[in-house]
């Protein structure tokens, strides 16, 4: 029963910390809804459906368009990560018995070529709270929980929205529970069609376009598989129970991404695909050089050296010739050699013999240090 107990006070607070940790997107996901809500009543009316999906529809735009140097990031990332697979395997055949070694090895080798394994997976994680909290805002509208502090504040909102139709289909409305089949469920199972397709295409674009044939081979072609297959189930199993307005913001975003990943695909595809093929023949149509752009790009995706800026300007080893008077100067002057320990000066004399003398240094105490 303690155990329940404490169990229990984990779960409270964690769900408290949570809870609060979702406030400021209830905030902002609520505004900007709201914002463009009011942008487009003179023109839609305060309680009409297409107003409300046109603002969730701004609302995907808005999101989307800040995400997007993290989504070229994302698809850089994982090109990157597919071209380095060649070096991974001799990593692994020369310290594959040796692990330690062989995570120290990878990690420089990523440093060096400019490349992070996690930044392919940050804009989905990114997203993910972003979809939760407007999952969460409708899902308040629809169940009279409401969330966020443009709608708490705005009873009027919530019931226009509550009560907001497309097709007959309320936004708040989800497919299931089902007391019958209407419009809500119509125009509901034509979302999650449309969205699994758009989702499908992109998948099949990104493997038939923007893969190496090695790539389509081995542990990597069964994950693109799973993803081009399962994926598409999931999400049609886990829609019928989400509103439809959210169902209008997972469209919209997968046709952003499908349109977004098709412009990358076709101006900075991956070496040895069939997109880069295309491009390739378009560069030389166009009189440019295919493989110096491609290396302007690796360049600028390595990162340079810490020590880099530090580096002397002139070549090491190289020294700038002296003037007779200095050269004189510099072969009279005392030239001091560390070897270890010990203290090497070299003299020259007036009739031009040197003098050597070794000395070591002078042992004393750590107080007699201090006091000097």
């Amino acid at each position: 029963m303690v155990d329940l107990l404490v169990t229990l006070n984990i779960w409270d607070s964690f769900y408290g910390v949570l809870s609060a940790m979702m406030q400021p997107l209830y905030w902002a996901v609520s505004g900007i809804v709201v914002f463009f809500h009011w942008l487009f009543t003179p023109l839609l009316g305060a309680d009409s459906g297409w107003n409300w999906t046109l603002a969730i529809i701004s609302l995907t735009v808005v999101i989307r368009t800040l995400l997007i140097p993290l989504f070229v990031k994302q698809i850089n990332s994982a090109r990157s990560m597919q071209l380095l697979q060649p070096k991974m395997a001799e990593l692994q055949k020369k310290y594959g018995h040796d692990r330690e070694r062989l995570g120290q090895e990878t990690m420089k080798m990523y440093q060096e070529e400019g490349v992070s394994p996690t930044a392919s997976c940050l804009p989905l994680l990114l997203q993910m709270p972003i979809f939760l909290a407007l999952f969460r805002v409708l899902e308040g509208v629809s169940s009279g929980n409401v969330r966020g502090h443009f709608f708490k504040t705005n009873p009027d909102l919530v019931s226009s929205l509550q009560n907001a139709e497309i097709l007959g289909a309320g936004l708040a409305e989800r497919i299931f529970p089902m007391t019958g089949v209407g419009p809500t469920q119509i125009v509901g199972v034509i979302l999650v069609v449309a969205m699994v397709a758009v989702f499908f295409v992109t998948q099949l674009q990104l493997m038939r376009k923007n893969l190496p044939p090695e790539s389509l081979t081995g542990p990597m072609a069964q994950q693109q598989k799973l993803m081009l297959y399962f994926f598409p189930v999931v999400y049609a199993a886990s829609s019928v129970v989400i509103p439809i307005g959210v169902l209008v913001y997972w469209l919209t975003s997968n046709l952003w991404t499908m349109a977004q990943q098709g412009l990358l695909i076709r101006n900075n595809p991956a070496p040895n695909t069939p997109a880069y093929i295309d491009w390739e023949e378009r560069m030389l149509a166009k009189g440019h050089d295919p493989q110096a752009i491609m290396e302007q790009r690796a360049a600028k995706r390595r990162r340079k050296p810490k020590n880099a800026a530090a580096a002397p300007s002139r070549t090491v080893g190289t020294k700038a010739p002296l003037s007779t008077d200095e050269a004189v100067a510099d072969e009279a002057a005392p030239k001091i050699a560390r070897q270890q320990v010990s203290r090497q000066t070299v003299r020259s004399t007036e009739d031009g013999k040197r003098v050597v003398t070794r000395q070591q240094p002078r042992q004393q105490s750590r107080s007699a240090r201090k006091k000097k």
